[in-house]
C-alpha cells in the first residue's frame, strides 16, 4: 500500500485539488478532516466539519477518538486500496495521522504550493474566511444526509487529463464552527415555503395539516390536504411530493427524507381556499 500526502495551510484549496491530484498520480482513496473516501464514496469516519468548535474539529481530523480512529482502520484494511492521500495542514499532521492507523511509511508528500497558483490558493482563502465554505471530496449526493442543513452546494469541475476531458463533482458545505457562526431554520419557516408552493399551484384547495419531523440526517414533511379535482389526482400529488423535496433542499439545504401528502378530499376548482 502507497501512502502519499498533501500538505498546506487551512483554507489553501488541498480538498478542492485532491480529486485532481488522486486522477494523475492513480491513488485509489482519500484521508481527509477525519472521512476514509474511496470509490467516490464515504467508507468510514466521522467528518471533523460536523463538529461544534475548531478544536473538536481538529481532535476528530488527528483520529484522537480511539472508537473513530478503530473504525477507519478496520474499513482501510476491508477496503484494502493499493494507494491512499492523507490530507492535512502541517507534516506533524499528516504524520500523526499516518501512524494512528498504521500506516505504511510516505512515498511522496506533495505541498499544496506545488500543484496550485498563488491565484488559486487566495481564492480559496476567500472562500474559506469570507463565505465560510469548506469542499469535501466527493459527490453532494453522498453526503446530503450527513450534512442536512448545513449549505450543501455541488461544485462541479471540468478538466482534462491525457486528452480526455473529465467531469469531477465536489461538494461545498458550511460547517457549524463556520468563520460566520452558526444558524437555524424553524420548523414554520419550511411550513410556510410548503404553503407557498401548495399555494402558486393549481393542484391542491386546501391544507388542513402540516408538520415537519427532524431526524437529525434529515426531515420529513406531513401534509393533509383537499385536493382540486381532476382525473389524473395522483399524478399531481406525487408531482407537488417533488416540488416540495427540490424547493426545501434548495432553499434550506435540509435532506428531505419523504414528503407524506394524506388526501382527505376531493373538491372542484372553484372550492379552492386560498387560505
Amino acid at each position: 500500500m502507497k501512502i502519499y500526502a498533501l500538505v498546506g495551510k487551512s483554507g489553501t484549496g488541498k480538498s478542492y485539488s485532491a480529486i485532481n491530484l488522486c486522477r494523475k498520480k492513480d491513488i485509489e482513496a482519500i484521508i481527509d478532516d477525519g472521512l476514509f473516501i474511496a470509490e467516490n464514496r464515504i467508507l468510514a469516519g466521522i467528518s471533523a466539519k460536523r463538529q461544534a468548535t475548531t478544536i473538536g474539529a481538529i481532535k476528530t481530523a488527528l483520529f484522537t477518538d480511539p472508537q473513530h480512529c478503530t473504525s477507519v482502520y478496520y474499513k482501510i484494511r476491508e477496503v484494502n486500496p493499493e494507494s491512499i492521500l492523507i490530507i492535512g495542514t502541517s507534516l506533524n499532521m499528516v504524520e500523526k495521522i499516518r501512524q494512528r492507523l498504521e500506516l505504511p511509511a510516505f512515498e511522496e508528500i506533495i505541498n499544496i504550493e506545488d500543484i496550485t497558483t498563488n491565484d488559486e490558493r487566495e481564492v480559496a482563502k476567500k472562500q474559506r474566511q469570507q463565505m465560510g465554505k469548506h469542499v469535501i471530496p466527493v459527490p453532494t449526493f453522498q453526503i446530503k444526509k450527513e450534512f442536512s442543513g448545513y449549505f450543501v452546494d455541488p461544485l462541479r469541475i471540468f478538466k482534462g487529463f491525457g486528452g480526455r476531458a473529465a467531469a469531477v463533482e465536489k461538494s461545498v458545505v458550511r460547517p457549524t464552527y463556520s468563520y460566520l457562526g452558526g444558524f437555524s431554520i424553524s420548523d414554520k419557516v419550511i411550513i410556510d415555503l410548503v404553503s407557498y408552493i401548495v399555494r402558486k399551484g393549481d393542484s391542491v384547495a386546501e391544507v388542513i395539516k402540516s408538520g415537519v419531523e427532524n431526524f437529525g440526517g434529515g426531515i420529513k414533511i406531513n401534509l393533509s390536504v383537499i385536493m382540486i379535482y381532476k382525473p389524473s389526482v395522483v399524478s399531481e400529488a406525487s408531482r407537488l411530493q417533488s416540488e416540495i423535496a427540490d424547493a426545501v433542499e434548495e432553499m434550506t439545504s435540509f435532506n428531505v427524507e419523504a414528503i407524506n401528502i394524506e388526501i382527505r378530499g376531493l373538491r372542484k376548482a372553484a372550492w379552492r381556499s386560498e387560505g
